[in-house]
């Protein structure tokens, strides 16, 4: 996709009356925040146009310097290095160019839950927490535990955690869908391979000014928390049911000894999901769009597949198999999935915009 060179200029010629702007010293306040925000998003582009400029710039001089006898084989051996250089320049500016999600550099929330395949499932389920944990721990970020239901056997039949850091949801969010496991449980005796499923859910994290929640759209059931948790369970009314009744979402909060902590998690629970909900709607045709390029990410769509007997990994969406379970399944490994999923995205869509 080749960029016009006066769209190149236009780019550069903002982005330096930019630059003056943030130099001058007359910003202050919400204008010199909303400068800084435009610059930090328009530096990598305007970068990007004056390299592709730059060399578009040396191609046509030494173009011209392949007619001079004495200069001709040295312009001819530089000029064939520029023209390998300039399609990687002008992608990369196509890409710097391509719409970004607004929720790309946010938080997430994390939603693991285990599917058919009871404890095996649950056990999939904290294997799949573990696998996010370790990639989340090697990318800088932080990850706490909002809520979990766990079993007997140290599996967790759902787990809600929030996910933060720099870029969080942009290298999630092609996470949503099923993750289906193939192996052999720790109960069966019989050594044979059971297929089992859990379903995770990458929602960005909004703030307050994005979802206005009123008080008389909510009703908030008290009761008493049930099952693991200690001394408390059963003694205190702590657990909190909060259903929002215009959209009939409905969050259980139960693992802390306190109400009041127990209610402002639901709540960023609930935030959560109300924010994904008014993105799939506000997206419409895009959403579309994005289901043709690596899936929709629905939780009845199967993404990805992880295959003990043959320590394989497969993504279905993008048709990758990687022969390294154990890698992926500490993290590290996750990064390459994580890294092939972008590239197909970023693919999709430069193919859409060039047609």
């Amino acid at each position: 996709m080749s960029i016009p060179d006066d769209r190149l200029a236009q780019i550069i010629h903002r982005f330096a009356e930019l630059e003056a702007r943030m130099a001058s010293g007359q910003l202050e306040g919400e204008a010199f925040v909303a400068a800084s925000r435009d610059y930090a998003e328009l530096e990598p582009v305007a970068k990007a146009a004056a390299e592709v400029r730059e060399l578009r710039q040396e191609v046509v001089e030494l173009a011209v310097l392949t007619q001079d006898p004495e200069m001709q084989a040295i312009a001819e051996e530089e000029l064939a290095q520029l023209r390998q250089r300039l399609p990687d320049a002008e992608r990369d500016l196509a890409l710097a160019l391509l719409p970004r999600d607004a929720a790309d550099a946010r938080p997430a929330m994390l939603e693991i839950r285990a599917g058919t395949g009871g404890d095996e499932a649950a056990l999939f389920a904290a294997d799949l927490f573990r696998m996010y944990e370790r990639y989340a721990a090697d990318q800088g970020w932080r990850v706490e535990p909002i809520s979990m239901n766990a079993n007997d056997i140290g599996g967790f039949k759902e787990i809600v955690a929030n996910v933060a850091g720099s870029g969080v949801f942009a290298r999630l969010k092609f996470e949503s869908g099923v993750h289906r496991v193939q192996r052999v449980p720790v109960t069966e005796s019989g050594g044979r391979i059971h297929t089992s499923a859990a379903t995770v859910a990458i929602l960005p994290e909004p703030t307050e000014v994005d979802v206005q929640i009123n008080d008389n759209d909510l009703k908030i059931d008290i009761y008493r928390a049930s099952g693991a948790g200690g001394q408390h369970v059963n003694t205190t009314d702590s657990a909190v049911r909060i259903t929002h009744l215009p959209s009939g979402i409905v969050v259980i909060q139960q693992d802390e000894r306190s109400q009041h902590k127990n209610r402002a998690k639901a709540m960023q629970v609930l935030r959560a999901r109300l924010y994904e909900k008014m993105r799939s709607e506000a997206q419409g045709a895009e959403a579309e769009a994005r289901k043709a390029m690596v899936g929709s990410g629905d939780r009845s769509e199967r993404i990805r597949t992880y295959n003990f007997p043959q320590g394989r990994v497969t993504d279905h969406r993008i048709g990758l198999t990687l022969h390294k379970l154990a890698e992926v399944l500490e993290g590290p490994g996750l990064g390459e999935l994580v890294d092939a999923l972008i590239a197909e995205d970023q693919a999709k869509r430069l193919s859409a915009i060039g047609e």
